[in-house]
């Protein structure tokens, strides 16, 4: 009602917690500890949706990407001529397991 103090919303907040607890060990149940970074509901690193799908769109390049390397030119000459960045023509070279030329 209008004049009465109102309880502090913080401090029934902290009760109703504690009184949660109290019962749950009151009812003999204990604290499981769960070691850092695992999780049965959360992919692992790198595995979601968006990384399978690049991961895709760079295995339909890597033929062309391997056709380069075999003419025997370096990453940045292949890149040119296909045109992509140079960090990309790496990275699948890197993924699929083939080598570009050290010198041209």
């Amino acid at each position: 009602m209008i004049g009465e103090p109102m309880p502090d919303p913080r401090r029934s907040i902290i009760d109703n917690l504690n009184q949660q607890l109290d019962a749950f060990f009151g009812a003999g149940k204990s604290v499981q500890v769960i070691p850092s970074g695992v999780s049965a509901d959360a992919p692992f690193f790198g595995t979601n949706s968006h990384q399978l799908k690049l991961r895709a769109e760079r295995d339909k390049l890597a033929p062309a990407v391997r056709a380069e390397a075999a003419k025997g030119v370096v990453a940045s000459v292949a890149a040119k001529n296909l045109r992509m960045h140079v960090k990309r023509v790496t990275l699948i070279a890197q993924e699929n397991g083939f080598r570009f030329a050290d010198n041209p």
